[in-house]
């Protein structure tokens, strides 16, 4: 694993303004937060991983989370899990005002946790989890070739600050782990599977990596296809373990590996892979039908 510094550059940009700041507590809801429903869930994991990266900056001493490596080349973020929990996106409608309350931690060597209390006034309506390691790229322009770096520029890692969803993500990477959210490894069989074609337009991001949100709207286009649940299902919890990325014009495989129903609640659990078979993430979900 290479050890990298991030030196403050000479040129670096001015601090933002408060007013301008991505951290800034108090969203406006509008149509681009929406979704049918009430609030997109698409929107919300964005919106998270954006404050995500600029408290990265902040605790590196950086006014904006430009990050590089000793040869000038771009160093990224790249999200390990993330879990959303106690989710009430229906009872979020237009004209609300969210706010934020956000925090990171340093929860082992290489890996970053923030989380994120978004409210509708007192009602909280969702807690956001984002575990992220920082990677670059081996060979320019091959996302397959990313691979973990640690950082120097930032605070030293003092162990106490613990994170669920980190645990998570290394158990199932490593094949450690038993149950979660109802389902069973033993018990995963195959229930259907959907082809996705990522669109380079929509789904990678300006870094040119499938973007971490791209995976939830993958998940609820194979809900939609294989279970095709009511519209206006929402999600209450969600939990995306990453293991890999994939190329521009490489295709995935979702595979429906457990399903549960009672009354209005739906869960199921969806493997995503690469058509070669490399594993891409897994995808705990529980949603509530209208």
């Amino acid at each position: 694993m290479s050890i990298l510094v991030f030196p403050r550059r000479a040129n670096a940009p001015p601090p933002v303004p408060q007013a301008l700041s991505p951290l800034a507590p108090a969203v406006v809801v509008g149509m681009p937060h929406l979704s049918l429903g009430g609030l997109s869930e698409s929107w919300l994991l964005k919106e998270c991983g954006h404050r995500h990266w600029f408290l990265l900056a902040g605790a590196a001493g950086e006014a904006l989370p430009d990050f590089r490596d000793g040869d000038g080349a771009p160093v990224y973020a790249a999200f390990c899990g993330v879990s959303v929990r106690e989710a009430a996106l229906d009872a979020v409608a237009e004209n609300d005002t969210l706010s934020f309350a956000s925090s990171l931690a340093h929860v082992s060597r290489t890996q970053f946790c923030s989380r994120h209390v978004v409210r509708l006034g007192e009602r909280m309506v969702a807690e956001v989890e984002l575990v992220s390691v920082f990677v670059k790229r081996l060979e320019p322009g091959r996302n397959r070739s990313a691979a973990r770096v640690r950082p120097e520029g930032l605070p030293p890692f003092v162990p106490g600050e613990v994170s669920r969803t980190a645990a998570l993500a290394a158990a199932l990477r490593s094949g450690r782990w038993d149950a979660h959210l109802g389902f069973t490894r033993g018990a995963a069989r195959d229930l259907g599977t959907m082809v996705l074609n990522p669109c380079p337009s929509q789904d990678f991001n300006g870094a040119h990596f499938l973007y971490f949100a791209a995976f939830q709207a993958f998940a609820d286009r194979a809900e939609w296809e294989l279970l095709a649940p009511a519209p206006g299902t929402v999600s209450v919890e969600r939990d995306i373990l990453y293991h890999g990325n994939i190329e521009p014009g490489e295709r995935i495989i979702a595979r429906l590996k457990g399903e549960r129903r009672a009354g209005t609640d739906l869960a199921h659990w969806l493997a995503l892979e690469r058509e070669d078979g490399g594993r891409l993430a897994d995808v705990f979900t529980r949603r509530r039908l209208p």
